[in-house]
C-alpha cells in the first residue's frame, strides 16, 4: 500500500514518500504528506520539513493505477497538497535523489527549498529563462515567482533558449 511514512529527527520533520516503483502520487500517499505536514505544524518541536522520495524517484507524478477512478480526483488532490506545502508555516525541503516528473515536479515546485544529488536526473529539467538555463526545479525560491519572472522575461523579449550551454 502507497504511503507516507513520517519520521522526526531531531528538530526534523522527514515524509518519506513510498508507493513504489515511482513514488506515484496516489490518494493514500497525498493524503500522507498532507497528514505528515499538519503532524509537523502541530508538533512545536519541529523547525523545518523535509520530504523525500526513493534513489529511483521522488515522485513520477499521478498514480496511472487511479486513473478513470474517483481516487484520481479525490481530495486532497494534487492541486491541494501543493497549495497546502507552499502555505506551510514551517519550511518544506524537497529532497531529491531520482526521476522528478509532471506532478512530481509540481510537488518540489511547491516546496520551499528544493535540493538535489549531483547524479541526479531531475537535475537535467531546465528552463530557457534570459538567455540561460535554469534549473528552475531548484534555484528558484518558490514555484509562482520561477513563473512571473519567466512571463515577465518573454514579455520584455528577454526569454530566448540557449542550445548545448550547460546551466549555471
Amino acid at each position: 500500500m502507497s504511503t507516507a511514512h513520517y519520521d522526526v529527527h531531531g528538530t526534523i520533520a522527514v515524509i518519506r514518500l513510498d508507493n513504489p516503483p515511482v513514488n506515484g502520487l496516489g490518494l493514500a500517499l497525498r493524503q500522507g504528506i498532507v497528514n505528515g505536514i499538519r503532524q509537523a505544524e502541530a508538533d512545536t518541536a519541529i523547525k523545518a520539513v523535509v520530504l523525500i522520495g526513493s534513489d529511483r524517484a521522488f515522485s513520477g507524478g499521478a498514480d496511472i493505477s487511479e486513473f478513470g477512478s474517483s481516487k484520481a480526483t479525490a481530495e486532497p488532490n494534487l492541486l491541494t497538497v501543493v497549495n497546502y506545502v507552499e502555505s506551510s508555516r514551517k519550511p518544506v525541503i524537497a529532497a531529491i535523489s531520482g526521476a522528478c516528473m509532471g506532478g512530481g515536479l509540481e510537488l518540489a515546485l511547491g516546496c520551499h527549498y528544493r535540493i538535489a544529488k549531483p547524479d541526479c536526473p531531475a537535475r537535467s529539467q531546465t528552463r530557457p529563462v534570459a538567455g540561460r538555463r535554469w534549473h528552475t526545479a531548484f534555484a528558484a525560491p518558490d514555484r509562482r515567482r520561477a513563473r512571473r519572472e519567466h512571463d515577465r522575461l518573454r514579455q520584455r523579449g528577454s526569454c530566448q533558449a540557449v542550445q548545448g550551454q550547460p546551466a549555471v
